[in-house]
C-alpha cells in the first residue's frame, strides 16, 4: 500500500506548491533540484525555499544525479526515512500474518513506541494497523469466495478464528451475507425505484442495510445484471422515505452522511471511497492526491479504477475528483452531470458559479 507513486499526474506548478508546503506525503514521488546550489532534496526538506527560477523537478534521484546534482545531506533524499521504514516493516508483518499483530509487537519490530507507530502508520496508510489487518481479512475472504470456496473455507483461509468472528466483524459494514458475494445477492431483498430528477432519470436501490446502487440513466435491468439471484422489489413506504432523502441529496448535493450505504470493495477501494467522502463540498482533488490520501501514492491508476467502481454516485462523491491539470475529466454518467453537481456544490457552499471550462 505505502509505495512512492510516479509523478506523471503532477505538473511543475503543483510540485512547487508541494515543495513550499514541505508535504511529507510526496516524499519519494519526485525530488526538487536546486541548480544554483547543485543539490536535490525531498519535497519535505526543511531547508529555506530556493528561488523558483533555480528549481527543476526530477522523477528520481538517479535523474537528478544525471543532471549533475548531488543529494542534500540534510534530508537525504536517496535514503528511506525512518518513518517510511517503520511503515513498510509493519505492512510486511501485517500482510504475512493471519492473526492480528498487536501494536506492542509492531513497536518492538520497528523500534517505535506503540503510540508513535500508530500515529505514523495511520498518517501514511490512512487507517490504523488494526483496521488495515481487518480490511486485509475481509479482502482475502472476498477473494476466496469469488474463487468458489465455501463460506467456511473462505472464512478460515482469510485468518478468522471462527465464522462467528467474520459475521460479527462485518455485520454493520455489509448488508449482504458472505454467500451473496459470490451468489449474486442470493437470499437478499433489494428494493428499488426509478425516479425523475433535474439531472435525469435516477435508479436507487437499497438492501435493509443501506443504499447499494445510485445511478443515472439505468433501470431494473442493471440491478438484475449485478444481483441476478437477489429478490428485487419495488420500493415500499419505508423505501419512499429513504428515496426522498436521496433525491434531496442529489438536487442539493453536499454532505449526506446520514444516508446509510451498503457497498463493498477491496481494502484500497474502500480507503479511496472514505477519502472521497472527506472532500468538502464544492472542492476537488486529483487522482494523485486521492491515491496518496488512501495510503498508496503510486496507485494513481488504481485510484481512478476505485473511483469508477463506486456504485452509489453522489453519496460517495466521485464527481469531486478531477484531472491533475484541473480540468473536469471523465464521469460514468457524463461530464455534464459532473459539472452540474460541482457547480451546485460550489454555489451552495461558496457562492461561486461554474467551476470548469474544459
Amino acid at each position: 500500500m505505502y509505495r512512492p507513486m510516479d509523478d506523471n499526474h503532477l505538473d511543475d506548478d503543483r510540485k512547487w506548491q508541494i515543495a513550499l508546503a514541505k508535504d511529507r506525503s510526496f516524499d519519494g514521488v519526485f525530488v526538487t533540484g536546486v541548480h544554483s546550489t547543485g543539490i536535490y532534496c525531498r519535497p519535505s526538506c526543511p531547508a529555506r525555499a530556493p528561488k523558483r527560477e533555480n528549481v527543476r523537478f526530477y522523477a528520481t534521484c538517479e535523474d537528478a544525479e544525471a543532471a549533475g546534482l548531488r543529494a542534500c545531506k540534510r534530508c537525504t533524499p536517496q535514503s528511506i526515512a525512518p518513518d517510511e521504514q517503520a511503515v513498510l516493516a509493519s505492512l510486511k508483518a501485517l500482510r504475512g500474518s493471519e492473526a492480528p499483530v498487536s501494536l506492542e509487537k509492531l513497536g518492538i519490530l520497528t523500534g517505535y513506541s506503540p503510540t508513535h507507530l500508530q500515529r505514523v502508520f495511520s498518517r501514511a496508510v490512512g487507517m490504523s494497523p488494526a483496521a488495515y489487518h481487518r480490511a486485509l481479512r475481509r479482502e482475502r475472504a472476498g477473494e476466496a469466495l469469488s474463487s468458489g470456496a465455501s463460506v467456511t473455507e473462505a472464512v478460515y483461509d482469510a485468518g478468522y478464528s471462527a465464522p462467528s468472528r467474520f459475521y460479527e466483524e462485518n455485520k454493520d459494514r455489509l448488508g449482504m451475507t458472505a454467500s451473496a458475494w459470490k451468489d449474486g445477492g442470493k437470499g437478499v431483498v433489494i428494493r428499488y425505484a426509478v425516479t425523475s430528477t433535474s439531472l435525469g432519470e435516477m435508479l436507487v436501490a437499497a438492501t435493509e442495510k443501506g443504499v447499494c446502487r445510485l445511478s443515472f440513466a439505468e433501470g431494473p435491468d442493471e440491478l438484475r445484471r449485478r444481483f441476478p439471484n437477489a429478490q428485487l422489489e419495488q420500493g415500499d413506504a419505508e423505501f419512499e422515505a429513504l428515496l426522498a432523502q436521496i433525491i434531496d441529496a442529489v438536487e442539493k448535493p453536499g454532505h449526506a452522511p446520514h444516508i446509510p450505504l451498503d457497498v463493498k470493495g477491496t481494502a484500497f477501494q474502500e480507503a479511496v471511497w472514505q477519502q472521497l467522502r472527506k472532500i468538502p463540498p464544492g472542492e476537488t482533488r486529483s487522482y494523485a492526491e486521492i491515491a496518496a490520501a488512501a495510503g498508496n501514492p503510486k496507485a494513481v491508476r488504481a485510484a481512478g479504477t476505485a473511483n469508477g467502481a463506486n456504485t452509489v454516485a453522489v453519496l460517495i462523491p466521485c464527481h469531486r475528483v478531477v484531472r491533475a491539470d484541473g480540468s473536469i475529466g471523465g464521469y460514468a454518467y457524463g461530464p455534464e452531470i459532473k459539472r452540474e453537481l460541482l457547480a451546485r456544490e460550489r454555489a451552495a457552499h461558496s457562492g461561486d458559479g461554474d467551476l470548469f471550462a474544459d
